[in-house]
């Protein structure tokens, strides 16, 4: 329906509920020529009689009492979706999309399921993926990303935290040896490497500029992937330092280098970032970062 045709429909309605083309006129803030306009050109379009006209106004013919009762309904369902709309802004309710990288779940997971349990009014949808969520289509209200500040327009750009990410291996690839590892000798080991040979990841652009292919035993598509074999024995790999420490028989290689780390940022769309439902996630999010030991 093109907002022209809800023009006539709904001053159809007024007409049909006042019965006269002034009373109509005067709801609307138009001239009573605009009225009769609006009336005969819907009329033409739907080629039907909707009212009986008569010395004493405008009575709906069946045909406009059905039109009556559908722009009543309509006109009713545009009111509430303004009241919505105006309060959704001002509280802490409703769906919350918050998006990030799958790796980051462990983190970020438990710290959602404590906003949501504080604020039972809000629906936490918790979205992980490599796919970049587009704030200005209304994806998504927050994005927690990793690597290069986004640049996008009319997003807000905070930055967050940093990962830190080393080179770890399990204790039985390892075997006892002596640690660290001189760096000119890590080309001789073996690796488990990311499924994208392309990513932008530092620590996989030094990676796949270091290592030989052929020293690349095994890929994976996502975080669990490069653990769990690494865990297994398959040779060194990259993690995030918080991640790693948590299992006893991963044991930190070399060093870590300073531009292996991952800044995290908090992006949300302009017009979105003031509303009370973000602010109140961006500083739950901010909070508990304090207490992240991601070294």
């Amino acid at each position: 329906m093109s907002i022209d045709a809800w023009d006539e429909i709904r001053t159809a309605y007024h007409v049909a509920r006042l019965g006269t083309v002034s009373g109509a006129a005067e709801v609307l803030g138009v001239h009573h020529a605009t009225v009769i306009r609006h009336i005969d050109s819907l009329e033409k379009r739907l080629g039907t009689k909707l009212f009986q006209r008569h010395a004493r106004g405008y009575t709906a013919t069946e045909a406009g009492q059905d039109l009556m009762q559908v722009a009543q309904a309509t006109d009713d369902q545009f009111t509430q979706l303004a009241s919505r709309l105006k309060g959704r802004g001002d509280s802490v309710t409703g769906e919350l999309v918050v998006t990030s990288i799958e790796s980051l779940s462990p983190l970020l997971s438990p710290v959602l399921a404590e906003f949501q349990m504080a604020n039972p009014g809000v629906t936490v949808r918790f979205v992980t993926g490599d796919r970049v969520f587009r704030l200005e289509y209304g994806e998504a209200h927050v994005a927690i990303r990793a690597g290069t500040a986004p640049n996008e327009p009319d997003n807000v750009v905070q930055r967050y935290s940093t990962i830190q990410i080393a080179l770890y291996a399990s204790r039985k690839y390892l075997g006892g040896r002596a640690l660290p590892i001189p760096e000119e000798e890590l080309p001789q080991e073996k690796f488990m490497g990311y499924e994208n040979m392309d990513s932008r990841a530092p620590f996989y652009r030094w990676m796949e500029d270091n290592v030989p292919r052929q020293n690349i035993v095994m890929r994976g598509s996502d975080g669990r992937s490069v653990k769990h074999a690494i865990r297994a024995g398959i040779g060194l790999g990259f993690m995030a330092s918080w991640e790693a420490s948590q299992y006893e028989d991963l044991v930190q290689v070399v060093e870590p280098k300073p531009e292996w780390a991952a800044p995290l940022w908090l992006v949300t769309h302009v017009d979105l970032h003031r509303t009370a439902k973000v602010q109140a996630i961006l500083a739950h999010l901010k909070s508990a970062a304090d207490s992240w030991t991601l070294a």
